[in-house]
């Protein structure tokens, strides 16, 4: 018995050792921007968010929501955007974690870093780390590190807490993430390890501004086409919007997204799920601020990401009329977009309701009977009017393979519209039918999509058809489909050609 005592009385004393061992390696990151982008006085702080919160109102989707984006600003300039973004959060659901991406301001860096010393303190108490799981990351994947000092200077993540502090009622953890590489295939990777993470379990929080030093009313413009990009929901779209306005050479603009690695890899993660909306909720810009100066703003946006339900089919027909309202509205918002950069209000009281269901589309555009620009979405989270709208401008101005379409050029070319079922995975290639399906090889990041009219127009056999799509749109060769996801889905298709008198 005297043994027993002693060998728990040894236990308790290694225990104890080393609760205090661990304690003493413990490094919580400690505010370093309180009294600047935010009041440092706990009390300050939580009136300064009430009042954010107040101005905000209520206005939550009744989606599940599984992502926002949010401006890191000082709250005098950005805060309100920021509470638009944060209020769609439901504060009672219990997070597994959540997740939030940050570009670095600070250091040009391999990969990104995890903060895994500790937790984040700010005015109003400790911010929990998940410091397992981002112990796991970075043991599991060569793109993450746990890089102290990508984070000890760093803003982005530590300004998005105090809202998260102030929204959630039950205990939260996070996973603070700082993308330090200026690369796509950095995301790609960044991407592929967090996808397992991306469902209703869990919340992604990503960081950003928008444009940076513009005049007031250029500020406006070059957002309003940032935002556009990111809605699409594509990398593609995304990746050539922030090429484009950089080639506008807009007076003082440093860049159109000072987080664009952290979008990005949210848009990798998100652009081949089904069932999800980008929704755009509020911009301003600094100039908004009654401190702020219009000669050289930055912008901010509030966007959040749900999750939607499909059916199982499109559940409606077009008619001639319907076909017709469609490419009138394609053509009409190519034209308007090409003249003055905006997108043409679209009368949706005065549409038909099928124009108005939520289904996904492709805008193709030929001329001379060559392919122009062809660019689509496959989510059904948007009414078909608006993504006829969207994917016009998209495949007029920024298809990869072609330069844009000119106003002059606009004439010539012929519209053809492809209104598409939600997509189905399949077993076996038997299930595809020629000239009535389209296909999707997904094959990890890698995919590529044809769509019905393609094979009819080629004549390729089944075995063609998949073996071109699997080497010239998904890059993996010619058999890479054999091992590969393969979808199908179904289009409703009709062009300008098929109304000519």
């Amino acid at each position: 018995m005297k043994n027993l005592r002693i060998i728990l009385v040894l236990i308790l004393i290694l225990v104890s050792f080393s609760n205090c061992k661990s304690q003493e390696n413990k490094e919580d990151r400690k505010p370093v921007y309180a009294g600047q982008f935010y009041p440092a006085d706990e009390l300050e702080l939580e009136k300064t968010l009430k009042e954010l919160f107040d101005k905000v109102g209520s206005g939550q989707t009744d989606k599940p929501v599984l992502a926002i984006i949010s401006p890191h600003a000082g709250y005098i300039y950005s805060g309100m955007v920021a509470a638009t973004s944060f209020n769609q959060i439901d504060g009672n659901r219990d997070y597994k974690n959540i997740f939030i991406l940050a570009s670095s301001h600070r250091l040009v860096f391999e990969g990104a870093s995890i903060y895994s010393y500790g937790d984040f303190i700010t005015p109003l108490g400790n911010v929990k780390v998940n410091t397992e799981l981002a112990d796991s990351l970075i043991e599991s994947y060569d793109v993450f590190s746990n890089r102290k000092d990508a984070h000890l200077l760093e803003h982005s993540i530590e300004v998005q807490l105090p809202f998260l502090q102030y929204v959630m009622e039950k205990d939260f953890q996070i996973v603070p993430i700082v993308i330090g590489a200026q690369t796509v295939e950095t995301c790609e990777e960044i991407a592929e390890a967090l996808e397992p993470y991306f469902n209703e379990n869990n919340l992604f929080i990503i960081s950003t501004d928008f444009s940076h030093y513009p005049n007031y009313e250029d500020a406006k413009l070059v957002d309003s086409l940032t935002a556009f990009g990111i809605c699409s929901n594509s990398s593609e779209v995304i990746i050539n919007t922030l090429i484009n306005n950089e080639k506008k050479n807009i007076p003082n603009l440093a860049t159109s997204l000072c987080g664009w690695s952290s979008v990005l890899t949210l848009i990798l993660i998100t652009e081949e799920k089904d069932n999800l909306e980008y929704q755009k909720l509020l911009y301003q810009n600094s100039g908004d601020s009654k401190i702020g100066d219009k000669s050289k703003v930055v912008g901010y946006y509030s966007i959040v990401v749900t999750k939607n339900n499909l059916e199982e089919e499109m559940g409606f027909q077009l008619n001639d009329d319907d076909k017709k309202e469609l490419l009138k509205i394609a053509r009409n918002t190519i034209e308007v977009y090409l003249d003055n950069g905006k997108i043409p209000e679209v009368e949706v009281a005065k549409l038909p309701e099928n124009l108005t269901t939520k289904c996904g589309a492709f805008v193709t555009l030929h001329k001379d009977g060559d392919l122009r620009g062809c660019i689509g979405r496959f989510d059904a989270s948007l009414p078909l009017y608006q993504v006829v709208q969207n994917m016009a401008i998209a495949a007029s101005t920024q298809d990869p393979r072609f330069l844009a379409v000119t106003r002059d050029e606009l004439d010539k070319c012929e519209i053809e519209i492809s209104v598409l079922t939600p997509m189905k995975k399949i077993k076996s290639i038997d299930e595809i039918q020629l000239g009535k399906h389209g296909i999707y090889i997904k094959k990890g990041y890698s995919t590529g999509t044809f769509l019905p009219q393609v094979a009819t127009e080629t004549g390729w056999t089944k075995e063609e058809f998949l073996g071109h799509c699997a080497r010239d749109k998904a890059g993996i060769g010619w058999t890479g489909w054999k091992d590969a996801d393969i979808y199908i889905y179904e289009a409703l298709v009709f062009s300008e050609a098929d109304f000519e008198e």
